[in-house]
């Protein structure tokens, strides 16, 4: 399947005032065809409700990223949290929005606020179906996805913001979507545009939210394949296949390693530029440049250090922050920074040939196990940071 559309995505919440644990929670997941996000808000606030937002929040996505239908996690909450009996009403609301790669898109809603959806700075009217599942009265829509659609899903402390402080009835469904089509433009992304919103809710609350608070945006980009060669193809004759296969990439091209760069120099005819020396102080080698490839590295040392980067992304988010606010130009960062901020969708090519570089450096931790081994683990970093990621081996 050729992917036509990535998600682009960002939540951030505000506990209820004096509360330490938020009774709001989302969960994002990425499987092979598509993208998941799920909102849940759980019954009251406190340790109860993030249990209970915890569980269905968790329990849909999962679901869903293993290949069940929505109808079949629904049924399956439904059956997991059963109404409150002394209330009447559900331990937990959500939202679900799929959104699968080749631009087809579902979203359900049972009890949440409805999701806001902008397109070309207009609000999109989706034909919402009321359904029942598990006893539940739902909403459903399907519908077609475009480049810079933008999705805002939020818990109900949004339109509660501002009651009996700021404002008398706090705001309505209505005046959150005027704010955010007069205070956002097409070409934010999802986290400028959720701080946008949250940072609102939070002046109309006095800084002191009467009410767990959340947002979650999905914005959809066009997919593009970054191509990464790293290693030369096990078999010399392959060598020009794979070179064309790096070249036909939509998004950048990534070249790794010396032995690899001399491949694609002579494959392409194009000379390797090396980088002049400028800091003594890195611990990767230089980078160089070839016509026509976007970056040119050394390979294992600068592919650990890459790794090492985002293992600790994926650890911090603030960490994330700081790393693509940093000033540098070695190998590693530079890679982290193209992985991060322009790239959708990477397919790194690997070749298993023993490389000839190599054979005089008695390393274990350059053998091609273990630089396969390495890949596996930069691909599971990505994933987790949002990336769509494949191996090809050659």
């Amino acid at each position: 399947m050729i992917n036509k559309v990535h998600v682009e995505s960002f939540f951030k919440s505000l506990n209820k005032k004096n509360e330490e644990l938020c009774g709001d929670k989302v969960e994002v997941r990425r499987n092979e065809d598509s993208f998941i996000m799920v909102l849940a808000d759980g019954l009251g606030s406190g340790v109860k409700a993030n249990i209970l937002s915890t569980l269905t929040s968790t329990i849909i996505s999962e679901m869903i990223a293993s290949g069940a239908s929505i109808q079949d996690a629904v049924e399956t909450m439904a059956q997991t949290l059963p109404e409150c009996q002394e209330r009447g009403i559900a331990y937990s609301t959500f939202t679900i929005l799929q959104v699968f790669y080749d631009g087809t898109a579902h979203l359900v809603e049972f009890d949440n606020p409805a999701t806001i959806f902008i397109r070309d700075n207009q609000l999109v009217e989706m034909n919402r179906e009321v359904r029942i599942i598990g006893k539940r009265k739902i909403t459903d829509s399907t519908f077609t996805v475009e480049k810079d659609d933008v999705f805002v899903m939020f818990s109900d402390g949004i339109i509660h913001a501002g009651i009996g402080q700021t404002l008398n009835f706090g705001w309505d469904l209505p005046e959150v979507q005027e704010f955010l089509l007069t205070y956002t433009k097409n070409e934010d992304s999802s986290k400028q545009i959720a701080q946008i919103l949250l940072a609102n809710v939070n002046n109309l609350y006095g800084g002191k939210p009467g009410d767990d608070s959340t947002v979650a945006c999905a914005k959809i980009l066009e997919a593009r394949e970054t191509r990464v060669m790293v290693g030369p193809p096990l078999r010399e004759e392959d060598d020009a296949k794979v070179v064309a296969k790096l070249l036909s990439a939509n998004g950048k091209k990534v070249c790794c390693g010396g032995t690899t760069s001399n491949i694609v120099s002579r494959i392409t005819g194009k000379e390797i530029k090396m980088e002049e020396l400028v800091s003594l102080v890195s611990d990767v080698p230089p980078m160089a440049y070839i016509d026509g490839i976007d970056l040119v590295t050394e390979g294992v040392l600068t592919l650990q250090k890459v790794n090492k980067y985002l293992g600790r992304c994926v650890e911090s988010p603030e960490y994330l922050e700081e790393l693509l606010l940093t000033k540098g130009k070695d190998g590693a960062l530079s890679m982290v920074k193209l992985y991060l901020q322009e790239c959708s969708q990477i397919t790194f090519m690997v070749g298993r040939s023993d490389n000839p570089a190599h054979k005089a450096i008695a390393y274990s931790t350059i053998s091609l196990n273990a630089k396969i081994q390495l890949i596996r683990e930069m691909a599971e970093n990505l994933k987790k940071l949002g990336k769509i990621v494949s191996i090809e081996l050659y």
